[in-house]
């Protein structure tokens, strides 16, 4: 795939993570590499907690929305429909191992450990260099109508 699941299921998205239409956002871009969704983030001096280091929350922030969109486009493919479902983060565990780097580019990397047909659980990595950073595991719903995020991408 050449272009990033967030450019083509929700280019209009203004998710402060993920959302390609929001200028002041992260703007993660994620891609399907076999069985793994993989995103390359480069962080900036003000994703820092203290020089030369990511700040906790962003690193969570990565870890939320790029689990997120691989739960999404696992519960699409395995739907065997082209229309993404709205997905939502029921909860996610981070463990921050070692500081994260901010001279990157950070690699996150996630895949769907157990899906029934409306959530996924997904189990991600960030590293820098080849060394692994941090780790997540999260639960990632479908929501029905009605639902605030029904309507998101």
């Amino acid at each position: 795939m050449t272009q990033a699941l967030q450019d083509i299921y929700a280019p209009q998205n203004k998710c402060f993570g993920c959302g390609p239409a929001n200028p002041k956002g992260l703007r993660i871009k994620s891609f399907v590499e076999g069985d793994h969704i993989v995103a390359s983030f480069q962080p900036e001096t003000h994703h820092e907690a203290w020089e030369g280091v990511v700040n906790g929350g962003i690193v969570g922030c990565l870890f939320d929305c790029h689990s997120n969109w691989a739960a999404a486009y696992h519960l699409m493919k395995k739907a065997g429909t082209n229309e993404l479902p709205p997905t939502v983060t029921a909860d996610f565990h981070v463990k921050l191992r070692k500081p994260t780097p901010s001279k990157g580019p950070v690699i996150v990397k996630s895949r769907v450990v157990e899906s029934t047909d409306d959530r996924a659980t997904v189990e991600s990595t960030i590293e820098v260099d080849g060394v692994v950073t941090s780790t997540c595991r999260g639960t990632f719903v479908a929501v029905k109508p009605g639902h605030p995020a029904y309507h998101r991408w």
